[in-house]
């Protein structure tokens, strides 16, 4: 320092001690100062003031020589302490350039620093708070100094601003939040703590709303939850948990549309606490906005339906995932199914991303930029909101559907998971089903493609589901849409009841729509394609077919109407070129029809052939059932039609008897012994009227090789009384209730020669595949 310049007001002594490397001395000088400020305060003399600070500060303060420094940071508090309440008059002068010293590299200095920066506050009071941007920044670098002693002259500092915070109603709210979000993004652990202590201050001090800009700084907080500190960890979960509590007394005043994202953000990390504290978030802001979150339902979805899935060590996310869950399914209604076009009169909501984000400035700090939509696994996006203040909220299924697609697309996705998906289709095709059928083309296959699914419990949701798309009015369209494989709509997309005059044909041509017996409910166009891409299935996954066939079917039965799945399978069968998996399909179609509990109305129906529903049905599956020559003799058992079982089991003399056929007959015999059969054996009575019965048993025990199935049928036919009645056909025709009538509008002839015509295409096809041309070989090898 030059010696020879003038630092007037300041004497040469004070300026000599000011320099000194003596602390002592440097505080006598401070002393000295003060008496000199305290003057010209007594004489209003603010020339001589602003000199004094400003020499202090420019030749002193920011100095080359840190003696120097050290003198003029004592000698600024000194000015501080002799201006007494007049201090906030010159508070820009006093405060900067002992701010700048807490950059120093010297941390004796920035000690020094903070010591005169704590007696000009504590002397000026309410009076620094326009300046609280500027102390808060410096105090925030001074809270990570690697000096302890700096450290706790900085927390002293910090006590005593916060005191004054706290006492004063004129804090600059709206200005500190900018400043409070950038450095919310702090990574080091004390900048942190720092931060966190200051919104737990400014929380709990009753002029301040601080949850008006909750989500300027949510993000932050979300974040900071996520440090390596236990202590950083736990002061973070009381500061959202405070400003859950207080979101919870005043939701009318909550931004929750602002904050949706951030919490579909943190809801998808790995660190537990940060997504268990997220989700509880969501939950609640679900519970307490409603409908104001439907506009994320998309987002939300992504982020809740992967925890479903989650095991024990994750139980407590996991319990409040599937309350987020269950809560936002119950936010559809039916109201939401109403066209998106606005009523007239009505102003409809437009999304606006400034509204619904909060705003940020880049990703400098190395935060998410949640001002634009962020990508989730399965390529989501996150929704913006649409304003809510004014406007109803509108559902917008596209970006739902999209996620639940994509969840059940995923082969790993935990079985939790794929239920509560099919769980929200289900729902939606019962609240919303007019916008659902839009996007039934896309769901289609991937719900075929879910009945392969390991999980039971997941193919009866999926079940559920595409029963509902079969059977809803809203699916009824005049174009059922593209079919997979063959055109068949032209052919047969309806099903029929033939008119009285043809009631011995199937009718397959007539108005579009109609896929059922009018006695059964009406099915959609959809219903049909289910029942052509299901058998489609069956055959191309054959062993889908025998683990779950049966079930599949079994409970269809029970979501839909049976006759109407019998009815179109067997008319589709019809026309299936692949003849060995046609005879296979039949040959489950009639097991679950006599075995199943849930076919019990089914079977009363066709028992007795009363109706001409019931016929026509008899005759639609008869055609189909000739596929495989057993299970049509079955199906004549199971209608009582006994003398064209008699003549069926006739023409199986023509057929080709192998091992399998055999194996046939042997299990329709085991299956006469169970208590389907019941009705069947009790008529076994009545020789007179049931002689074509007896007939068609003895005709199944010609064909049994001896086995156990032919000593079985045997000793049943050995407890017929009097064998000796049996009688030949003209001597039956006196007796006119020898034998059930015949159905009168169903031509007999015309199914056994249909029969017949079917097992030569069998016949046909066999022989192509064992290259033996037109050589029949009736040869058994047993």
């Amino acid at each position: 320092m030059n010696p020879e310049k003038d630092f007037a007001p300041l004497t040469p002594n004070i300026v000599r001690a000011l320099n000194d490397k003596l602390y002592e001395k440097r505080k006598v000088a401070a002393l000295e100062i003060e008496k000199l400020v305290r003057e010209f305060v007594a004489q209003n003399n603010t020339v001589q003031i602003k000199h004094v600070i400003q020499t202090l500060s420019q030749e002193f303060a920011l100095s080359q020589h840190p003696h120097s420094r050290k003198g003029g940071l004592i000698g600024l508090a000194a000015c501080s302490i002799a201006l007494g309440k007049d201090s906030g008059l010159y508070l820009k002068e006093l405060i900067e350039p002992v701010l700048t010293c807490f950059n120093d590299a010297d941390s004796r200095l920035r000690y020094y620093a903070c010591e005169a920066l704590y007696n000009i506050v504590k002397v000026a009071r309410g009076a620094v708070l326009p300046h609280f941007n500027v102390l808060f920044d410096g105090l925030s670098k001074l809270a990570a100094d690697p000096d302890p002693n700096v450290k706790s002259g900085s927390e002293l500092l910090d006590r005593l601003l916060k005191d004054i915070v706290t006492e004063s109603n004129k804090f600059d709210l709206v200005g500190f939040i900018p400043l409070l979000r950038e450095r919310i993004y702090s990574n080091n652990q004390y900048a942190r703590q720092f931060i966190i202590s200051w919104i737990l201050v400014l929380e709990s001090v009753p002029d301040i709303n601080l949850l008006d800009y909750l989500p300027e700084i949510l993000d932050g907080l979300f974040q900071i939850l996520g440090d390596n500190g236990k202590e950083i960890r736990k002061m973070c979960e009381v500061v959202l948990g405070e400003f859950l509590k207080e979101i919870k007394k005043n939701p009318s005043s909550v931004k929750f549309a602002e904050m949706a994202n951030i919490l579909v953000i943190h809801c998808q990390t790995t660190d537990d606490l940060i997504q268990l504290t997220a989700m509880c978030w969501m939950r609640e802001f679900i519970q307490l906005a409603g409908r104001v979150m439907l506009p994320y339902s998309s987002g939300i979805l992504t982020a809740v339906l992967p925890c479903l899935a989650y095991d024990d060590r994750k139980k407590s996310i996991k319990e409040v995932a599937n309350v987020c869950n269950q809560s936002l399914m119950k936010l559809v209604t039916p109201e939401d199914d109403e066209p998106d076009e606005p009523k007239p009169g009505q102003r409809q909501a437009e999304p606006n991303p400034d509204d619904a984000l909060p705003k940020q400035e880049g990703t400098a700090s190395g935060r998410p930029d949640v001002s634009c939509d962020s990508s989730f696994s399965c390529g989501i996006s996150v929704f913006t909101a649409a304003s809510t203040e004014r406007a109803p909220v509108t559902l917008h299924l596209d970006g739902i559907v999209q996620v639940l697609n994509c969840h059940l697309s995923d082969t790993t996705i935990g079985m939790m998971t794929r239920i509560a998906v099919l769980k929200w289709l289900y729902h939606l095709y019962i609240k919303t089903p007019r916008k659902m059928f839009r996007h039934t083309d896309s769901l289609f296959p991937i719900l075929l493609q879910t009945l392969s699914d390991e999980s039971d419990e997941v193919i009866l949701k999926d079940l559920e589901v595409l029963a509902e798309i079969a059977s809803s009015p809203a699916g009824q369209t005049d174009d059922p849409g593209p079919l997979d494989g063959p055109d068949l709509r032209t052919s047969h997309s309806e099903l029929q009841v033939p008119t009285p005059s043809r009631a011995g044909l199937l009718n397959t041509s007539g108005t579009k729509g109609l896929e059922c017996s009018p006695s059964t409910p009406t099915m959609n166009s959809y219903f049909y394609k289910f029942m052509i891409n299901l058998l489609k299935r069956f055959s191309s996954e054959r062993k889908l077919l025998e683990v779950r066939g049966p079930f599949i079917i079994r409970q269809l039965c029970l979501l839909l109407n049976a006759e109407n799945i019998f009815h179109s399978m067997a008319d589709i069968l019809l026309r299936e070129e692949d003849l060995k998996f046609a005879s296979t399909m039949v040959h489950a179609l009639n097991t679950i029809l006599l075995t199943s509990t849930e076919l019990f109305q089914l079977r009363n129906q066709l028992k007795d052939l009363k109706t001409l529903e019931s016929q026509n049905l008899f005759c639609c599956l008869y055609r189909s059932w000739c596929h495989n020559p057993v299970t049509t003799v079955s199906l004549c058992f199971l209608t009582q039609n006994y003398r064209h079982a008699y003549d069926l089991i006739q023409k199986f003399g023509d057929l080709e008897v192998t091992v399998d056929f055999l194996a046939e007959v042997d299990k329709l015999v085991q299956l006469i012994e169970c208590p389907i059969f019941t009705y069947l054996r009790l008529q076994l009575l009545d020789v007179k009227n049931n002689p074509y019965l007896i007939k068609a048993l003895y005709g199944l025990l010609m064909l049994l090789p001896q086995s156990s199935a032919f000593q079985l049928l045997s000793h049943r036919l050995q407890c017929v009384p009097n064998p000796e009645l049996l009688q030949t056909e003209d001597s039956l025709k006196a007796a006119p209730k020898s034998q059930k009538a015949d159905s009168p509008n169903i031509d007999y002839a015309e199914l056994l020669q249909h029969f017949e015509k079917v097992q030569n295409k069998h016949l046909e096809v066999r022989h192509q595949r064992s290259g033996r041309g037109d050589h029949l070989d009736r040869r058994v090898v047993l």
